[in-house]
């Protein structure tokens, strides 16, 4: 199990948004999806940041869990407002496809993050490597006895 490559787990198909787009442009994307972490590409589909359903709620304003129109409106303008350069975390850990999972476990124990992106030698985005991969591979593998 450990040394499956991250290619034979992560998740390509991805979601992405570039640094001068607008939070307006996140916040739609996180009511529609349900995942929690969003890379960030420039025009070349290099990465350049991440952005976590975590930052993104850090920004929204806290009387919204009482769904007030007031508070919805306070949000909207907000997020018009701001760029996703403004919010990203730009040093993002990264992993290569040909990587194996142990080195993704080694980040994720040693790291506060929960979804690493992976890119190749020119570092464009191919894909995204979660927790739940990684849970979703070691309840695949059959059990040793």
């Amino acid at each position: 199990m450990f040394d499956t490559k991250l290619s034979e787990i992560m998740t390509t198909d991805l979601i992405t948004v570039g640094p001068e787009d607008r939070m307006e442009k996140v916040d739609e994307i996180f009511k529609k999806h349900e995942f929690h972490h969003l890379p960030v590409v420039d025009e070349t589909n290099k990465l350049v940041g991440m952005l976590s359903k975590s930052d993104y709620l850090t920004l929204c304003n806290s009387f919204t869990i009482f769904n007030t129109r007031i508070a919805h409106e306070q949000n909207k303008r907000l997020f018009a407002s701001m760029l996703v350069k403004e919010i990203m975390q730009k040093n993002t850990a990264k992993l290569q496809p040909e990587n194996n999972v142990q080195i993704a476990v080694g980040f994720f124990r040693e790291n506060l993050f929960h979804a690493i992106p992976i890119v190749d030698e020119e570092n464009n985005l191919v894909g995204l490597v979660t927790t739940f991969d990684l849970i979703n591979l070691a309840f695949s593998a059959p059990s040793v006895s």
